[in-house]
């Protein structure tokens, strides 16, 4: 079988979380797979180095600039078809939301969420129709849909209906390297977000809440690791509002090495985000042993289990009584700790990737 991967998409260091999930599912099928041809469709800022090593893997570079996405969406829409044809792909896997309309072999398409519809509040009036019109053409012919979690799942019935058919549900992995970090870890008095400064994270609520709870714990401090979304100088702003500039860093993107390293000292990871497709980081700081008080939000209860401390993310005197909870309760963070390693262990990127590989299998009619 000849697979195609459409990662034009990807843009090094400026589209969060859909990046690692590429970058890590990439290295995955690699591993459990050997039998099967991989042509990855990459941009000039990704290059050919974002395909695996591996000898059935293949990069194809297009010349096209993933930060200027009209011209991309173009290509994807008038270019790829012709490319996917040359190629002889049996399927086409498009891992970042949209999909040539008119493909010459069944696509297979990752919606990590539907924000556009749940909150499109959040999208830049320019930026929204083509939000609507794109996603909602993949979704409407695409062979098979692949959600990445049961509640994103839910909103693309709700918001396109007829899709829960052809949609399965494949949770993301968690990075292995975490597992050593949980072992390694030396907790300092800073509490973690990692989190992309954008509206919905609900970054504001967690500065004021941070800087009630440092009126009593002034030896605290917030670090939010994240790229710097568009919701960037509301961020600073409220930091500032707060009197709490000296106590919050804020990293902007950093490499994976660096955010694990912040794993390993964080004393606590709180998200307060109030809409999530998945909740990669609340995984990732399960998995890497750190106490961790999260939203209590459908995919992120669906990730974290009993394994978090959750809160109504609206409250901001909610935010602040867990942030004190898992800052002084040792009982309960001991708790929350072995009770995180034990629940990110259902999830890895091999069984991601076994279980994306089905999908693409049965929609090229290979089963």
């Amino acid at each position: 079988m000849r697979i195609g991967v459409n990662a034009l998409y990807l843009i090094p260091g400026g589209v969060g979380g859909t990046e690692v999930y590429l970058r890590s599912l990439l290295a995955a099928l690699a591993r459990v797979d050997e039998s099967n041809e991989y042509v990855v469709f990459v941009n000039r800022e990704s290059g050919a180095a974002l395909a695996p090593a591996a000898s059935n893997f293949r990069a194809v570079e297009t010349g096209v600039r993933a930060v200027n996405r009209p011209v991309r969406l173009l290509w994807e829409q008038l270019r790829l078809p012709s490319a996917a044809r040359r190629e002889r792909l049996d399927v086409l896997f498009n891992p970042g939301f949209t999909a040539p309309a008119r493909c010459p072999c069944p696509s297979v398409t990752v919606f990590h969420d539907l924000q556009h519809k749940r909150h499109p509040e959040y999208f830049r009036w320019f930026d929204l129709p083509a939000w609507n019109w794109f996603l909602w053409q993949s979704a409407r012919t695409s062979k098979a849909l692949i959600a990445v979690s049961e509640a994103t799942a839910a909103d693309l019935e709700r918001y396109y209906p007829g899709t829960g058919r052809r949609t399965t549900v494949v949770h993301h992995g968690v990075d292995e390297e975490l597992q050593s970090v949980a072992r390694r870890r030396e907790p300092e008095l800073f509490f973690l977000c990692v989190s992309t400064l954008h509206p919905h994270k609900n970054l504001e609520r967690l500065i004021r809440a941070f800087a009630a709870f440092r009126g009593k714990h002034p030896r605290f401090r917030l670090v939010l690791a994240g790229m710097k979304g568009f919701h960037a100088a509301a961020v600073e702003r409220t930091i500032e509002e707060c009197g709490v500039a000296e106590a919050v860093d804020l990293t902007g993107w950093i490499p994976r090495e660096a955010v694990r390293d912040l794993y390993r000292r964080a004393w606590a990871f709180v998200l307060p985000t109030t809409f999530e497709g998945f909740g990669m980081p609340v995984l990732e700081a399960l998995a890497a042993g750190v106490p961790c008080a999260c939203s209590d939000i459908p995919p992120l209860r669906e990730v974290a289990g009993r394994a978090a401390l959750l809160f109504p993310p609206e409250r901001e005197e909610a935010i602040a009584e867990a942030l004190e909870r898992i800052a002084n309760d040792d009982a309960l963070r001991s708790r929350l700790a072995a009770a995180g390693r034990e629940r990110a262990a259902r999830f890895s990127w091999e069984r991601c990737a076994r279980e994306t590989l089905a999908v693409l299998r049965r929609a090229a009619g290979h089963i």
